[in-house]
């Protein structure tokens, strides 16, 4: 089980949104990549990553400094991102600089056809970013919503050799109110794809709640805000993970 680390890059700083709304952003750090060695040096193995400038332009934004976070985490760190990775091109790019995984999210929607062929290409470095709100997958950076639900869109992918599946509750995302396992752990069991949760983890009730025999399915939860508040202590979350907790 996987706890993920987010650091999610607006103008070049780390920051987190409320409700995935770009005018509700905190910055918490203008060192993305310090912020990146402060998460490995507290015993995180992987980290999540999201140009949010990318996600709502359709293309890289903030590569200067997913750069500088892949430079300054080196092999310590397996590295997925996220946002305005729209075509093969961007995918092969990304990948070449050292990403563990690239995660596609609006293209899932608007070109699924694009996905399984990158999960052929690359087996094991592609992954499905599902953001729903209201049920629904959301697009183009959180700004529009399909008619899709969440497991319709992954049933797309069964068998196409996608990695993982990142789910994320817009309706829960940066406000703390915990993490909509119901709605998690439904969709981790409609799919075969391993399922990460996204939005709202809030505390160690979260962390603890992960290593729970319904949710042993999943691949692990992505934290954001709970981490920069200092409300998830990084070491007893890790504790608790490996069993030591």
């Amino acid at each position: 089980m996987i706890l993920f680390p987010a650091i999610d890059l607006k103008d070049g700083a780390c920051v987190r949104l409320k409700l995935g709304l770009m005018e509700e952003a905190t910055v918490y750090n203008a060192d993305p990549a310090g912020q990146a060695k402060a998460f490995r040096d507290v015993g995180f193995t992987h980290l999540h990553v999201v140009d949010l400038n990318g996600a709502f332009e359709g293309r890289a934004v903030n590569e200067a400094a997913v750069d500088a976070i892949l430079a300054a985490v080196g092999t310590d760190m397996a590295v997925q991102l996220g946002g305005g990775i729209r075509s093969m091109a961007d995918i092969e790019r990304w990948l070449v600089k050292g990403l563990a995984r690239v995660i596609l999210g609006t293209v899932s929607v608007r070109d699924p056809d694009l996905v399984k062929e990158a999960a052929r290409r690359f087996p094991g470095k592609i992954a499905v970013g599902i953001d729903a709100k209201g049920g629904k997958v959301a697009v183009e950076g959180w700004a529009e919503t399909s008619e899709l639900t969440a497991v319709d869109l992954a049933r797309r992918f069964e068998d196409a050799g996608v990695a993982a599946i990142i789910y994320t509750d817009i309706d829960r995302d940066g406000v703390l109110a915990g993490i909509n396992w119901e709605a998690t752990i439904a969709l981790a069991d409609a799919v075969s794809i391993p399922v990460i949760a996204s939005g709202g983890l809030a505390s160690l009730a979260d962390v603890v709640r992960m290593t729970m025999p319904d949710a042993e399915k999943l691949e692990g939860a992505i934290s954001g805000r709970a981490l920069y508040d200092g409300r998830l202590d990084a070491a007893e979350a890790l504790d608790v993970l490996a069993g030591r907790g």
